[in-house]
């Protein structure tokens, strides 16, 4: 399928951040605000706190999110790309009438971390009943905090821990459940190393000096690299999928590189899945995949 040009057309966040709008609504932002070079309003990008402050400002603005806290070092995701990837999956569910809403349909967020965010973007979006599942039991105690600090989701999101570090969905989907719809942000990396390279790539294409307090994303080791990255992960999840083919309708990841898209389509057809699909979805000069599959 063809590049999108900007963001799916039912997500909120298109064009520049309104700083001033979201800095009424959330006034600790406004200790992050500075001035680029070239005049504009905007926040430092490398600053951890400055990025959690915009993400409560947003979360606040468009979701009705009063209360949102990360613990220190935990991945802090773009809002804007997170909810791209909720409306595109969205339309895998569409019908004549559009995408169904209401607590009957159930999302199924494998690797919630702490920041939930794709469970907050789903239930406030769509009304959608969330179950979040993680490995890190801080990142459940975390979000399960953001779920009583905050009423709009108290009874659309649920949690559960997963145990066992070599499964994925074994353990978490349980005889009788039935899910519309998984989502998974895998760990991209292969190692430790190859996240350390690419933030300092990330840091070179900002022109931040190259010091160990400027990194311009964060995440435990677990969100961001595992053995053989997201390759090996998404096989995984694919291969486990085939398991719980009659209690979920579309499983679906993102793919960060491009290059991989072809052997994750093999595999889930080699897996028995009669319907894949993969959209790109693109964000600024950032592209990824969306890729779903069904049986």
């Amino acid at each position: 399928m063809s590049k999108q040009a900007q963001l799916h057309p039912r997500n909120p966040h298109q064009g520049r951040y309104d700083l001033a709008t979201l800095s009424k609504g959330y006034p600790p932002l406004l200790a992050h605000l500075t001035v680029s070079p070239a005049g504009e309003q905007t926040i430092n990008f490398s600053e951890p706190a400055a990025v959690q402050a915009l993400n409560a400002a947003l979360l606040q603005h468009y979701y009705q999110i009063n209360h949102w806290q990360l613990p220190p070092g935990y991945l802090c995701p773009p809002i804007p790309g997170r909810a791209d990837y909720i409306h595109y999956a969205a339309d895998l569910l569409a019908g004549p009438a559009g995408v169904p809403t209401g607590k009957h349909i159930a999302l199924l967020d494998i690797g919630c971390g702490a920041n939930l965010i794709y469970p907050i973007i789903a239930s406030r979006s769509y009304r959608w009943r969330c179950v979040g599942t993680d490995i890190d039991k801080l990142a459940l105690k975390a979000a399960q905090l953001i779920i009583e600090s905050n009423s709009t989701l108290k009874g659309q999101i649920s949690l559960r821990h997963q145990p066992d570090n070599n499964s994925i969905l074994r353990g978490i989907i349980k005889p009788g459940d039935a899910f519309a719809l998984t989502v998974c942000n895998p760990p991209f990396y292969g190692s430790a190393a190859e996240a350390a390279a690419a933030n300092q790539r990330k840091r070179t294409n900002l022109q931040l000096a190259a010091t160990s307090q400027q990194r311009n994303f964060a995440g435990q080791q677990h969100e961001l690299w595992c053995p053989g990255g997201e390759l090996a992960f998404i096989k995984q999840l694919i291969n486990d999928s085939v398991e719980f083919r009659e209690q979920v309708d579309w499983f679906s990841s993102l793919v960060s590189q491009q290059k991989h898209l072809k052997a994750l389509v093999n595999a889930a057809r080699q897996a028995g899945a009669v319907e894949i699909k993969h959209i790109t979805m693109q964000q600024g000069q950032k592209s990824s995949q969306l890729l779903a599959w069904r049986f």
